[in-house]
């Protein structure tokens, strides 16, 4: 436990009090004679998910006034026998006592598990029964899918490596592989200069032999060059809504209908395409001046929306269990969603999306092959190179756009373009005020600020603060004010 929990906690304390109830990220007890019950499933939902804060000794019934006849040094051993003896992995915290408002208090910080030790559960249930995340300001019990998950990121997955038993080689797409074999003779001769289709394809991991030797193609393969690859996976698919308000919510009244739907089928270069194209379609076309002449401009960054559209199927999560629930692209009034299963993968979170050249990929093989398949126009469909994000996030901001919205859990994962300004009338792109310069500049006038502080001031997303925040610090113009994992640091600006 570092002092910066201590300077913090009457800000802690006050924000409760204005809400009257537990945080996302902060849970209170009372705890005057013994932990409460619910204990060990608080310290597995914090450690599974973003890590939290736990203060005992505050009555919430009170106000979160101090509880009278608490014990801190009794309270502080429990809690440090609880982490160390009912869970596992077991949790190691810094557990203080505080002296707050007369009194005293325990707080300890628990931090996230890395991915390969999750899930953190509560022993006498097991890992399917004892496993938790944080939900609001409770604990709810993850389920066997998402533990599946968790437990995924100890190793790579091989889903995409698959054969698909029923698929043959007369499934893929003659073009798709034409073009894919002529790229690996052109750009690798030595490995594949001579090599028949069926050569390539076995190693790009497109085609693999099966138990009777028969070559087959992978769950990889047929994605990406199959003909049509929702015959064998009905829901491998993307549907496209158009909505005529800003959410669900109209239509699931019954009261409004869906502007446009469509389902969409064939390989990921196809869905890509199509998708966007119908993003594009829907969207409204404002428009600027060059001069004398207007240039007509989507809502939408087009470069922007098929990258996003692009991770989406790439990142997406192809177990077992998720391979009946389909990638959505939703446009509404106000913003458009791109919507995938499966959670992010391995070293990326929500605020290192954007780090230049982090990249994760769940499905490596289809990654892979994806930086090998050409749009028929031209063009790549995926670079892999742990760039799109970037991508995306420069697009909008050339578009005059707020950065995107990432939402991030377990189970699924969403990135939200919100219209710009959220306006009704023609859309006029302006360019952003240079990232760095603007963070430069808040610094130094305010000489020491959060991330959040940063982000509030110049509307660029966590992860592309994050990402000029280590620029300036190599450069030795910022140094962070408390050690590196501290949920409570800010950056000093040296100039």
């Amino acid at each position: 436990m570092t002092d910066s929990i201590q300077e913090q906690l009457p800000k802690i304390v006050a924000r409760l009090r204005i809400l009257g109830q537990d945080l996302c990220d902060v849970e209170v007890k009372s705890s005057v004679e013994k932990l409460p019950k619910s204990m060990p499933e608080t310290l597995s939902a914090f450690a599974n998910g973003s890590g939290g804060i736990l203060i005992l000794g505050l009555d919430e019934r009170d106000g979160f006034g101090v509880a009278s006849g608490f014990r801190s040094t009794q309270i502080r051993e429990a809690l440090a026998g609880t982490c160390a003896d009912r869970l596992s992995p077991p949790l190691r915290p810094a557990i203080e006592i505080i002296e707050f408002e007369g009194a005293q208090v325990v707080a300890a910080e628990i931090e996230p598990l890395m991915p390969s030790d999750k899930p953190c559960f509560v022993k006498e249930r097991g890992m399917y029964q004892g496993s938790y995340i944080r939900t609001g300001d409770g604990d709810r019990r993850l389920s066997h899918y998402e533990i599946d998950r968790l437990v995924e990121e100890h190793r790579q997955p091989r889903w995409d490596e698959e054969v698909v038993e029923e698929a043959s080689f007369s499934d893929l797409d003659p073009s798709l592989v034409a073009a894919v074999v002529a790229r690996q003779q052109r750009l690798r001769p030595q490995l594949f200069g001579t090599g028949e289709a069926e050569s390539v394809l076995q190693g790009l991991y497109a085609l693999r032999q099966d138990n009777l030797g028969t070559l087959r193609p992978t769950l990889a393969g047929l994605l990406t060059l199959g003909t049509y690859p929702q015959y064998f996976f009905p829901r491998l698919n993307v549907t496209f809504a158009s909505y005529p308000s800003d959410s669900k919510s109209a239509i699931l009244g019954g009261t409004e209908r869906l502007l446009d739907s469509k389902s969409l089928v064939g390989p990921i270069p196809s869905l890509v395409q199509e998708a966007t194209s119908l993003v594009l379609r829907n969207a409204r076309i404002g428009g600027h001046m060059e001069g004398v002449f207007r240039t007509e401009v989507p809502e939408y960054p087009l470069l922007a929306v098929r990258e996003a559209i692009t991770n989406a199927l790439m990142h997406r999560d192809y177990s077992h269990l998720a391979r009946g629930t389909q990638v959505q692209v939703n446009l509404f009034t106000d913003h458009l969603e791109v919507l995938n299963p499966g959670g992010l993968y391995g070293t990326v979170t929500v605020a290192k999306l954007g780090s230049r050249g982090l990249s994760s990929a769940r499905n490596q093989r289809l990654a892979t092959l994806l930086e090998e398949v050409p749009y028929p126009e031209g063009g790549i469909v995926a670079e892999n190179r742990g760039t799109g994000y970037l991508l995306i996030e420069a697009q909008l901001a050339e578009a005059g756009m707020t950065p995107p919205e990432a939402d991030d859990d377990i189970s699924s994962f969403s990135l939200i373009f919100r219209r710009f300004g959220q306006q009704s009338g023609p859309v006029v792109p302006r360019r952003a005020v240079p990232s760095q310069q603007a963070i430069e500049a808040f610094l130094a006038s305010k000489r020491v600020a959060s991330t959040g502080d940063l982000v509030q001031a110049t509307g660029l997303s966590r992860s592309a603060v994050g990402q000029h925040l280590r620029s300036l610090m190599d450069a030795g113009k910022v140094e962070t004010t408390h050690p590196t994992k501290s949920r409570f640091q800010q950056y000093r600006w040296l100039g």
